[in-house]
């Protein structure tokens, strides 16, 4: 969990997935080919191929965008974000995917991610959950194996008002649907709180849609019930998204 007392400055219009910075010349696409098919039995076959280190990635019916090494001009939009010393930095995107295969989506873009950390040991940089992974972060998992919290985090920030916390996911925008937050007086014990938001943004995205205000759902994990309550936007990490607003009954 982090505490940000102030929002940074906000990424580059249309930002990609993940940013891996390091040091040293980039690593080939065959590298990246060799790696993967390794570690995940592949295989893993590059469309629209270009010498600069651009492709698409294909494995079975899912695809995702590499560059392995951003030009000077997009590099240079990027350091003032990013709070490392690298100065070669590649890039991970999402393809275009419907809501049924948004997340095996997600999934094959995040390990080619892991794939470029590990093959440069340079740091990874999670845009839409903000967090940073360097080689060891990473939780190895089989392809076909998909875990929220790998995806998503819950973060802790101060509010105008002394008398109450907020508590909000990020991450949930990488699978097109809305953050969700819970505010509540301060003191009350921050774990059952992440717990909370962990389990709900893990049931939002097995219904694979956000929940009308005003509606309920059951979280058998937690024997809890949530209330969607409020729909609103706000910049945490310094550009505007929007939240959905939970708070729980117990069952």
């Amino acid at each position: 969990m982090k505490i940000r007392k102030k929002a940074p400055k906000p990424a580059p219009a249309k930002p990609p997935l993940y940013v891996v910075g390091y040091r040293g010349m980039p690593p080939s696409l065959d590298e990246l080919k060799i790696w993967y098919d390794l570690q995940y039995g592949g295989p893993l076959t590059w469309l629209e191929r270009a010498e600069e280190g651009r492709a698409s990635a294909s494995h079975g019916p899912w695809r995702a965008h590499v560059l392995t090494s951003l030009p000077d001009a997009t590099t240079a939009e990027w350091q003032p974000v990013l709070s490392w010393d690298h100065r070669t930095l590649g890039a991970v995107s999402l393809s275009s995917a419907t809501p049924s295969t948004i997340a095996d989506t997600v999934l094959i873009t995040a390990r080619l991610a892991r794939g470029l950390t590990l093959l440069t040991q340079g740091t990874a940089f999670d845009v839409a959950s903000h967090e940073y992974l360097n080689p060891s972060d990473w939780n190895d998992r089989p392809l076909n194996v998909f875990v929220a919290r790998d995806h998503v985090t819950v973060l802790h920030s101060e509010t105008d008002d002394p008398s109450l916390d907020w508590f909000y996911t990020l991450g949930l925008t990488k699978f097109g649907l809305d953050e969700l937050e819970v505010i509540q007086a301060r003191g009350l014990p921050d774990r059952d709180t992440i717990a909370l938001l962990q389990c709900a943004a893990d049931g939002v995205l097995r219904k694979g849609q956000n929940q009308k205000v005003g509606c309920a759902m059951d979280l058998p994990a937690l024997a809890h019930t949530i209330r969607f309550i409020k729909h609103r936007t706000a910049a945490p990490i310094g550009r505007m998204m929007a939240f959905r607003q939970i708070t729980t009954d117990l069952r």
